[in-house]
């Protein structure tokens, strides 16, 4: 039997490759024979970079670069076995986990850091860049991205803006420069991982929907939604792009809008870029079973989250799911509708968080295996009314 494991980290605990393994440990309890093909999966967010590394090779590059509340932040990105493919996590530079206290401000949050990855990995050779975008600690539409990379903004008197982007600083542009771009980008295919729909202001939009959780208060929503819709604008008169009507724009904090019309990034579903990078589909062909799964299977899962994304290609050639949570919702059988044929939990009685995440490669083993014997019931079963009359 042939079985792909495919499962997303689960965050705090394991990474994806450490699920995994843990997985394969459960099916060769009962099948010890089994071919598993091991494949770490993410969608984008916190663990993308770790997960392709250890699906394809390559290295973990670290660089100085601007945090997003300005201090000087080490943050790291990888680079893959074909020396032509980087991967970067925006919050390893710009991220929420970078902020705290009073530092935890949209209105003054840059993405600068962010921009400054993707130079350092055009300067090492990237002619592919697979951004994720999740977990972002600002508002600034990837004005600070953008001046990382070349582009420049002026005032209403054509003055150059040397102030850092940020949500505040949106306002002061009339208009943009995208002359001086980093040479390479243009050479460069830049994907972003990118799985909410959001425009880039209004009530579904960056300020109002995200802002809140990156330490705005309701004056701050109003005066980033308003800037926002300032530099859209102000994009719309200077490039032709009616950038605020595009789905996706409000991605992390309008970092989505910025990559698209300052940088030409194409944006895609986190799971369908990684898929392609890891060429899942090429060993699901031959596969007679699938094993996925994340933190937290619950009804978010079935949209847009690893589990989902893995069934629906596996659906593609008739290959059946089962995804294991560490824990499973009770609306978590909205996923059956979306590919995944079976579920299991780690956690098979109450315990604490902390015993459950000590102890976590041995409950997906258990897991994995309590699944494979349901199968191997099936087997057997099958055998049975394969060779006797149906009773």
């Amino acid at each position: 039997m042939k079985i792909i494991l495919a499962p997303d980290s689960f965050k705090g605990s394991l990474t994806s490759l450490e699920v995994a393994e843990a997985m394969e440990n459960g099916i060769k309890r009962v099948l010890p024979a089994a071919e598993c093909i091991r494949i770490p999966m993410a969608d984008g967010g916190e663990g993308t970079v770790q997960s392709l590394l250890d699906a394809v090779g390559g290295q973990l590059i670290c660089c100085t670069v601007k945090g997003p509340a300005g201090r000087r932040v080490t943050a790291c990105y990888g680079m893959l076995a074909d020396n032509s493919t980087a991967v970067i996590e925006m919050a390893a530079a710009s991220g929420l986990a970078l902020v705290s206290g009073k530092s935890k401000n949209p209105l003054k949050t840059t993405s600068f850091g962010t921009g400054e990855l993707i130079c350092h990995a055009l300067d090492r050779g990237a002619q592919k860049i697979i951004l994720g975008i999740g977990g972002s600690a600002t508002n600034d539409a990837g004005v600070g991205m953008a001046q990382a990379l070349g582009v420049v903004f002026r005032d209403g008197n054509g003055r150059v803006i040397r102030q850092i982007g940020a949500g505040a600083m949106l306002r002061k542009i009339e208009s943009v420069d995208l002359k001086g771009v980093h040479p390479k980008l243009r050479r460069a295919r830049l994907q972003v991982a990118c799985d909410v729909d959001n425009p880039l202001s209004g009530k579904n939009g960056a300020a109002h929907v995200f802002a809140p959780q990156k330490g705005a208060d309701a004056a701050m929503v109003q005066t980033l939604d308003e800037n926002l819709k300032h530099l859209a604008g102000v994009i719309k008169r200077e490039t032709g792009v009616d950038v605020d009507n595009i789905p996706g724009a409000g991605a992390a904090g309008g970092l989505g809008a910025g990559l698209l019309v300052f940088a030409g990034a194409e944006l895609d579903s986190g799971i369908e870029i990684i898929s392609k990078a890891t060429s899942i589909e090429t060993h699901l062909r031959s596969a007679d079973l699938v094993f996925t799964g994340e933190g937290r299977v619950d009804f978010q899962t079935a949209y847009g989250k690893t589990p989902a994304g893995i069934a629906r290609l596996a659906g593609e050639y008739g290959v059946p799911v089962i995804a294991i949570g560490g824990s499973l919702a009770d609306d978590a059988s909205e996923t059956f509708a979306h590919g995944v044929d079976g579920l299991e939990a780690a956690v098979a009685r109450d315990m604490s968080l902390e015993e459950a995440l000590a102890n976590s490669r041995e409950y997906i083993a258990n897991a994995a295996e309590r699944a494979m014997r349901l199968i191997k019931i099936g087997q057997i079963m099958k055998q049975r009314t394969d060779g006797t009359d149906c009773r």
